[in-house]
């Protein structure tokens, strides 16, 4: 199937990003993967092309706008489900050594079969529980940067989110334009767990209010951290 790809081609404009055909068919491919998959399996109420370009490839790719991403580091996306943002920033960055963490092992699956059939490299994936996750030394504090697009209060994804990052790397998280009031309720979990905030940076995208919040790792998370599975979300810092 042919597809109109020049709000997609404006969109990396805008983002000062150029991604070769191969990687424009990259794209084409993860597309009609997830809309196929979607068909038997809960991925995204999102399946119009263009509307997943700019609400899932567009969105994870913003990240350009706040981090040097063109440097070899390494990045767990955390709660990835269908792969965002972590599949949109390994094909436009493929220096990137990505970890895809989801405790949904049928969503995991999926992944292993994207990765397949783009030939993706140095792209992993890990079924698991953050809380679980972050208790292993493979993971924990290991990354540069950990991301994650996952709808949860900021307190609770920062427990989730910093254990595995190591000092002098960042927790980036994915939020929307009015986002205020919870980090600043969140100051003090970042803290507990070693991080500092860095940055808030808010941005239009079409018609949607963005936010990305940039935490720094500065010190150690206590082994403490996280607890146990379900605690975090139901009693966030």
């Amino acid at each position: 199937m042919n597809y109109n790809t020049d709000t997609f081609k404006r969109e990396l404009d805008n983002l000062n990003l150029s991604l070769s055909d191969s990687q424009i068919e990259q794209f084409i491919s993860y597309y009609e993967m997830l809309i196929e998959k979607n068909k038997v399996m809960n991925l995204t109420a999102i399946t119009d092309f263009d509307e997943v370009i700019e609400k899932h490839f567009i969105d994870s790719l913003n990240l350009f706008r706040f981090i040097e991403l063109k440097a070899d580091k390494t990045l767990i996306d955390m709660g990835t489900g269908a792969g965002f943002p972590g599949i949109p920033l390994k094909i436009a960055f493929p220096n990137l050594k990505i970890t895809l963490a989801d405790s949904l092992n049928k969503r995991i699956l999926f992944l292993d079969d994207v990765i397949d059939k783009l030939g993706l490299t140095d792209i992993y994936t890990v079924h698991g529980r953050a809380e679980d996750l972050a208790k292993d030394i493979k993971y924990r504090e290991k990354y540069d940067y950990c991301v994650s697009r996952a709808v949860a209060n900021l307190s609770t994804l920062s427990e989730y989110c910093l254990p595995f990052v190591k000092i002098g790397g960042q927790f980036i998280s994915y939020k929307s334009g009015d986002c205020d009031e919870e980090i600043a309720n969140a100051k003090s979990a970042i803290f507990l767990l070693g991080g500092k905030l860095n940055s808030i940076n808010k941005f239009e995208m079409n018609d949607n209010s963005r936010s990305f919040v940039i935490i720094d790792k500065i010190n150690g998370t206590s082994k403490k951290y996280p607890r146990k599975a379900g605690l975090p979300s139901k009693k966030p810092l």
